[in-house]
């Protein structure tokens, strides 16, 4: 007798489905509604203040003062303070009244993308999202990439660094970057409690930072002569300094980073009493204090920063592998504060750069499941955060390897991507405006478009990485959303089925005679001869039997790109024909979606009757894939046999 001993090793599918369980962890049912991290929170949240939910998008606009101040000083040298001048004016003038508009459009979230996708219909419309989609994502993963290479520059040039740490920013990033990818992969929950302590502590030591260099400037005097003599030694005229901040200014876009993440984090802002879903008036007037508040506090510190490290900062500190490389006001921290003090303040910086990281993720996370699962470009896992973290992440482990974690380097490409969302989202301003009649909007937000074109342009002729790593993210996004779309052409694509009351009445008198007879109709006349016809050579061809009652089924498409849409079937009787009507995304898909429901309505399985097409099947493809046509009755029979596996209880299809 012999005794089996059992296998120690668990079985592989087990394993396998506990890891695919974990990371799917919360994908949605209801394609399109995914709210992501920062997105639409559940009916029962209150909100909260919009000064905590501004120190959530803070954490990306503020935190850009631990880099900004050495960049412009880089652009723009001396005239470092009046080219912050020209971004400040442009701040408050032009990207403030924009975003308080775009928050009155899209005050659920899905900022300036989603009002240009209203602009244009079908597939001009679809491309176009996927486009800014491309800048959107250039702006956040690099978002990422940059404040995590500048977080560890403050690590590296601190003092109290070990020795080992020395050169290591290219692994020091990488390691921070793999530590923000496991916060989401663990659950990213409620952020904005340490949003606030963030913050609080980086604004305060920063007012610390710069009032003793203030102090150092009203001790020391001769340093406001000694730069206004470099300067205008440089410059002969005031309009020769005016006009060169002017063309260097663009360079210090990435002081403008922030206002979309600001208006992404609406749905968190807490509103009136009597806000309702489509007037949510409290969000707005919150959302809109958040904004202008946070574009006065940043203009504040911008200048103040910008005069503090050019009048105390020498030139050559600012120049890659000089003390004040990607760290200014940290130079400053530690020259005048002390080393301990000066500690501090890189830990703070540290802190913040790497949380704004997190909201950049945190943005992809709410803007990629908006629309793509929603066109069919991206499977269903896209709608789950924790594969697109781990996609997100090795992107930014591409990035900043290509950059070789540089702070310099990737400026080109932040600014590039902060700049294009800036424009669509004026842009879109101007349009809205105009739609609304209101003439003196329109002309101003136009202007503001005009000076962003401009921006952008001289941006990318200055800098062309940043162009060229964004066309790369677009391309990819194209590429793989065409690709998912034709991969998943042939699923139902309903997010529901519903009949209205004389759809009802006239399934269940067609019931009554057996399983329902379902006739596929293209509307054309829609008369009496056009229905005789019809059922004569349908019945003729397709052998319905006699006696027998049928429905015709006519599927109107509205919107060919779209690609999951909910299904109202209305019940008509015209010239004694039963008839259901519906619109949708794609007729096979939509008459196999409503048969699918036909069968759990009344329990029978339905059967369908169809025509041959005439034409090449290549063409019918093509046509069902771009105008959801084309041969209509292979097509649904492929739907049914990916949506019901059991051909018991999958549908008839019949061809005459």
């Amino acid at each position: 007798m012999t005794s089996v001993q059992a296998d120690p090793t668990p079985p592989a599918a087990p394993a396998r489905r506990r890891w695919r369980g974990w990371l799917l962890d919360g994908l949605s049912s209801q394609a399109a509604r995914h709210p992501g991290p920062h997105g639409t929170p559940p009916a029962e949240h209150k909100g909260h203040s919009w000064w905590r939910v501004m120190c959530l998008t803070g954490v990306d606009y503020f935190s850009t003062l631990g880099y900004q101040p050495g960049i412009a000083a880089l652009a723009a040298g001396l005239l470092s303070p009046f080219a912050t001048l020209v971004l400040i004016a442009l701040t408050l003038l032009g990207a403030l009244p924009v975003y308080r508009r775009v928050a009155k459009e899209s005050p659920n979230g899905e900022g300036s993308i989603a009002m240009l996708e209203r602009l244009l219909p079908w597939w001009a419309g679809k491309l176009l999202v996927l486009v800014l989609l491309g800048f959107a994502a250039t702006d956040f993963v690099i978002t990422m990439t940059l404040s995590a290479a500048d977080a560890s520059a403050h690590v590296v040039e601190n003092p109290f660094a070990p020795p080992l740490l020395h050169g290591a920013n290219l692994w020091i990033t990488l390691v921070l970057l793999a530590a923000l990818g496991a916060v989401f992969l663990k659950g990213f929950r409620e952020a904005i409690g340490i949003a606030v302590g963030l913050v609080g502590t980086y604004l305060v030591l920063n007012v610390v930072v710069l009032a003793a260099s203030a102090w150092q400037v009203l001790s020391h005097p001769v340093v406001v002569g000694d730069w206004w003599g470099a300067m205008t030694a440089g410059h002969s005229s005031p309009l020769a300094i005016v006009g060169v901040a002017l063309l260097v200014f663009p360079k210090l876009a990435l002081g403008m980073s922030g206002f979309e993440t600001g208006v992404a984090v609406m749905p968190q802002v807490q509103g009136d009493a009597a806000d309702t879903a489509a007037h949510p008036d409290g969000r707005i007037r919150g959302t809109r204090r958040l904004l202008t508040t946070a574009a006065l506090v940043m203009s504040g510190f911008l200048l103040l920063s910008s005069l503090a490290t050019t009048l105390l900062i020498p030139q050559h500190e600012f120049e890659a592998g000089g003390s004040a490389n990607g760290r200014a006001l940290a130079y400053l921290a530690h020259q005048y504060l002390g080393e301990a003090f000066g500690t501090v303040y890189d830990l703070s910086t540290i802190a913040i750069l790497w949380f704004a990281g997190a909201s950049a993720m945190a943005g992809l996370l709410n803007l990629v499941p908006r629309y793509l699962p929603r066109y069919g470009m991206a499977p269903e896992w896209a709608r789950a955060v924790r594969p697109l973290v781990l996609i997100f992440l090795a992107i930014a482990f591409g990035i900043t390897v290509l950059f070789n974690a540089s702070v310099d380097e990737q400026s080109g490409a932040y600014a590039t991507g902060v700049l294009v969302l800036m424009l669509s989202a004026s842009f879109a301003s101007t349009v809205s405006a105009r739609h609304r009649r209101h003439r003196a909007a329109t002309v101003g937000f136009g202007a503001i478009t005009v000076v962003f074109g401009y921006t952008l342009i001289t941006n990318v002729i200055e800098r062309p990485d940043g162009l060229k790593i964004a066309l790369l993210f677009i391309l990819g996004i194209l590429l793989t959303s065409f690709a998912s779309r034709v991969h998943r052409a042939f699923e139902l694509r309903a997010v529901q089925v519903d009949f209205d009351a004389t759809a009802q009445r006239l399934i269940d008198a067609a019931l009554a005679a057996g399983p329902l007879r379902v006739i596929a109709n293209e509307p054309d006349e829609r008369d009496e001869a056009e229905y005789r016809e019809k059922e004569y050579s349908q019945r003729e061809e397709t052998h319905i039997p006699d006696g027998r009652p049928v429905l015709f089924l006519e599927v109107t498409v509205r919107d060919s790109s779209d690609f999951t849409t909910d299904l109202h079937v209305q019940g008509e009787e015209r010239y004694g024909a039963q008839i259901l009507r519906v619109e949708g995304a794609g007729v096979a898909n939509t008459i196999a979606a409503v048969l699918m429901q036909l069968r759990e309505h009344t329990g029978q399985v339905p059967h369908v009757y169809f025509n041959w097409t005439e034409g090449h099947p290549l063409s019918h493809l093509l046509r069902f894939l771009v105008f959801g046509d084309g041969e209509v009755a292979p097509v649904t029979r492929e739907v049914l046999r990916r949506a019901e596996p059991d051909p018991a209880r999958r549908p008839r299809v019949h061809v005459g």
